[in-house]
C-alpha cells in the first residue's frame, strides 16, 4: 500500500462551489484524501461540484455533481488514487435509476485537461454527451484516468489501466454517501474513441475484475482497437500528436524512457504535450505532427512498434481477445480520418466469434470528431432497450 498511500495523500487543488451565492460558486478549493480505502472503487475523498457546457459558465447543468477521488489498480494491479465526476439528475425517476460509466475521449496529457476540471470550468468537449445521458434520467460517473488530474504522466490507451478506472469509477458512485443512486443497480458503459477503448477494456474486464456490476451493455464508439493499425494511419496526419500521446502514455506505464529516442526538439514537443497542451490546443499547435522529425536517427516511431519491448507492448493494448459478457453497440463512420472503420469491424467479427451479441452500426459522418454525434444517436435508444430488457440486437 505504500505507492497507494503516496499518491492519495497527493493534494488536487479543484475549482469547486463553497456556497450558494452566485458570487462565491467557483471559489477555489482543495480536494484532500479524507480515508484510507481498503478496496477498489472506494472513495477517498469528494467534493461538491459544478457543470458548465460553455466556458463563460453562462450555462449551469442542473444536476447533484461531485468530484470524487477513489481507489483503481494499474496495469500491475498496483493501487493508486483516481479522479473523477458523479453526476444526478434531480429529477426523481421511478425505479432504480441507472449509472452510466462514461469513459472520456482523448482530452490530453496535462493536469488541467482531466475532465473533472474541463467539466466545472465549462470546457470540456463531450459536454453535450454527457448532457445527454443526464436528460434520460441517468446518473453519470466520469473517470479521469491514471494520472490525469493526480501524479504522473496519463497512462494514455493503457488497456487494462484504463478498463479499470472506468469499472472502479462505478463502484465509487454506488459508494458515494453524498448521492443517493443505488448500491447493485442497473449499469452501462459508454465511450467514444479513447474512451471507446476504455468501454470496451471495461466490458472485457468486468467478467473477472468487477463481477458484481450489473452491466446491462456498453456502447463502443470509434475504438482505436488495434494500435499498430490506427498509429500508422494517425502519425504525421491532422491528429498526429494523439500517436505521441500513446507513446508517452505507454512508456509510463510500462518503465520506458523514450527520452534516448529523441532529438532536443523531439523532448521540447513532448514535454510540451505532456505538461501544457490539451486536445484542441496540441491539434492546433502541432498540426501533422510527424515522429520522425523529433527522433535522433529519422526515423518514426511507428517502426519501434515492431521491435522488442514495444511489440508485446502494442500485441497487450489488443482488444477482441476476450469475450464482454453484455451485449455491446460498435458505432464507427466510414469515413473516419483518424480510425479506419475496418478496426472497429474486425473488433466486431473477433467479439462475435467469442460469443458477444454485437451491433455493428457503421454510419458515413466525414470525420472522426463529427461522428461523436452519430454515436450519440445510436447509444441512447439502444441503451434504453437494455434497461427495459429488450433482447440486444445483433449483426454477428
Amino acid at each position: 500500500m505504500a505507492a497507494f498511500t503516496a499518491a492519495a495523500s497527493a493534494v488536487l487543488t479543484f475549482t469547486v462551489p463553497s456556497g450558494e451565492a452566485a458570487a462565491a460558486a467557483d471559489q477555489p478549493r482543495t480536494l484532500r484524501p479524507t480515508s484510507r480505502p481498503a478496496a477498489n472503487g472506494d472513495a477517498i475523498s469528494s467534493e461538491p461540484a459544478v457543470f458548465y457546457l460553455d466556458p463563460l459558465k453562462a450555462i449551469k447543468v442542473k444536476a447533484s455533481v461531485h468530484r470524487i477521488m477513489y481507489r483503481t489498480t494499474d496495469r500491475t494491479g498496483r493501487a493508486i488514487a483516481v479522479t473523477g465526476t458523479v453526476l444526478s439528475p434531480t429529477t426523481p425517476r421511478a425505479g432504480q435509476r441507472p449509472i452510466i460509466a462514461f469513459a472520456p475521449g482523448t482530452q490530453g496529457l496535462a493536469d488541467k485537461c482531466a475532465p473533472s476540471r474541463q467539466l466545472a470550468e465549462g470546457t470540456e468537449y463531450e459536454a453535450l454527451p454527457i448532457k445527454k445521458l443526464l436528460d434520460q434520467g441517468y446518473a453519470v460517473v466520469v473517470t479521469d484516468y491514471q494520472g490525469l488530474g493526480t501524479p504522473g504522466v496519463h497512462t494514455y490507451l493503457d488497456r487494462e489501466a484504463q478498463g479499470r478506472a472506468v469499472l472502479d469509477s462505478v463502484r465509487a458512485a454506488q459508494r458515494l454517501d453524498a448521492v443517493d443512486l443505488p448500491d447493485a443497480g442497473p449499469v452501462a458503459l459508454y465511450g467514444y474513441s479513447q474512451g471507446g477503448a476504455a468501454a470496451a477494456s471495461a466490458a472485457e474486464l468486468a467478467p473477472t475484475y468487477a463481477p458484481e456490476l450489473k452491466i446491462r451493455g456498453a456502447v463502443v464508439g470509434a475504438p482505436p482497437a488495434d494500435m499498430n493499425k490506427v498509429a500508422a494511419s494517425m502519425d504525421g496526419s491532422a491528429y498526429g500528436a494523439f500517436f505521441n500521446y500513446a507513446l508517452s502514455g505507454l512508456a509510463t506505464s510500462y518503465g520506458i524512457d523514450i527520452g534516448p529516442y529523441l532529438t532536443a526538439h523531439g523532448k521540447r514537443v513532448t514535454n510540451d504535450l505532456r505538461d501544457n497542451l490539451c486536445t484542441t490546443q496540441a491539434l492546433a499547435k502541432y498540426p501533422f505532427l510527424n515522429s520522425r522529425f523529433l527522433t535522433v536517427d529519422g526515423r518514426p516511431l511507428t517502426e519501434r512498434l515492431g521491435r522488442v519491448p514495444w511489440d508485446t507492448i502494442v500485441a497487450e493494448q489488443q482488444l477482441g481477445k476476450r469475450r464482454p459478457a453484455v451485449p455491446v453497440l460498435l458505432s464507427h463512420s466510414a469515413l473516419d480520418d483518424v480510425i479506419p472503420q475496418q478496426v472497429a469491424k474486425t473488433l466486431a467479427a473477433d467479439w462475435c466469434r467469442l460469443g458477444t451479441t454485437v451491433k455493428f452500426s457503421g454510419n458515413i459522418v466525414p470525420g472522426h470528431i463529427a461522428a461523436t454525434e452519430a454515436t450519440s444517436a445510436d447509444g441512447l435508444p439502444w441503451l434504453a432497450d437494455r434497461f427495459v430488457n429488450r433482447t440486444a440486437p445483433t449483426t454477428c
